[in-house]
C-alpha cells in the first residue's frame, strides 16, 4: 500500500531518476515529469506532495508554484541549484512550504518528504479520529477549528496551507505569549534552528497576516514584539 502520491517535476533526468528511485524504495508512489508545463497537467487531487525544481525550461518552479495555489493546497518542496537567501525566499513568497538546495543527501530529502507529508495529512484530517470532538479557539473574529484544522476569518474559510495554519494554532493556543522566531520555527517545522530560518518564519507570518488580519499593514492579531518576536493578541478589544 502506498503511503503518498507525489509529484517529482525536474528538467534534469538522473536527479528525477534518483529521487524516483529513493522514494518507491520507500513505498510512495512517484509521478514524473520533465518540465513544469507537463507538471500542471499531470497535477490532480490525488497529489499529495510536490517536489519542484525552480530552474527548468518552458515554466519556471516558480510559475509553477503560483499555478499550483492557485487551486491547491498541497505542499510544495522546491529544489534549488542557488543557495542564495533570496531564491529561498522567493520560494516561499510563492507559496513553497519548504526548499533544498542542491546538492543534498537523500537523507535529508527523505526527511523533508516525510515531515510534509505528515503536516498535509493532519490538514487534510487523515488523521483525525472520528470520535475526535470539535474543538473551536476562538480569539476575536479569528476562529479555528482544530478537529478539522480549518480558519475563519469574519465567518469566512481562510484557504491557509498546513504550516500556516500551524502557526496560526501555536499562537492561538497561547495568546499574549510572545513567540521568538526560533519558539516557532522548532515548534512548526521541527527542525534545528538557524539564522536563516528567521527569514523562513517572517515570510509565512507576513502570508497570514494578509489572508486573516482586516489591514496587514496595522495587524490587530499577529503583532510583532520588536526584538523579541510574535503575539496573538485581539487588538480590537479595548
Amino acid at each position: 500500500m502506498h503511503k503518498g502520491k507525489i509529484l517529482v517535476v525536474e528538467d534534469d533526468s538522473d536527479i528525477r531518476e534518483g529521487v524516483r528511485i529513493l522514494l518507491e524504495s520507500e513505498e510512495y508512489e512517484v509521478i514524473e515529469a520533465e518540465n513544469g508545463v507537463v507538471g500542471l497537467k499531470l497535477l490532480d487531487e490525488t497529489i499529495d506532495l510536490v517536489i519542484l525544481d525552480i530552474m527548468m525550461p518552458k515554466l519556471n518552479g516558480l510559475k509553477v508554484c503560483e499555478e499550483i495555489r492557485k487551486t491547491s493546497n498541497v505542499p510544495v518542496l522546491f529544489l534549488t541549484a542557488k543557495s542564495q537567501e533570496s531564491d529561498k525566499l522567493l520560494g516561499l513568497m510563492v507559496g513553497g512550504d519548504d526548499y533544498l538546495a542542491k546538492p543534498f543527501s537523500y537523507a535529508e530529502l527523505l526527511g523533508r518528504v516525510k515531515a510534509l507529508l505528515r503536516r498535509y495529512q493532519v490538514y487534510q484530517g487523515k488523521s483525525t479520529n472520528e470520535n475526535e470532538v470539535e474543538k473551536i479557539i476562538e480569539i476575536g473574529s479569528i476562529k479555528l477549528n482544530t478537529a478539522f484544522n480549518e480558519i475563519f476569518a469574519d465567518g469566512n474559510k481562510v484557504e491557509v496551507s498546513d504550516l500556516e495554519y500551524k502557526i496560526l494554532r501555536l499562537m492561538m493556543q497561547h495568546p499574549g505569549k510572545i513567540f521568538s522566531t526560533q519558539n516557532i520555527y522548532e515548534s512548526v517545522w521541527r527542525e534545528p534552528y538557524f539564522y536563516t530560518c528567521g527569514n523562513t518564519v517572517m515570510v509565512h507570518i507576513r502570508k497570514l497576516r494578509t489572508k486573516i488580519e482586516p489591514d496587514p499593514q496595522k495587524p490587530q492579531y499577529i503583532k510583532t514584539v520588536w526584538g523579541k518576536g510574535y503575539r496573538f493578541e485581539d487588538a480590537t478589544v479595548d
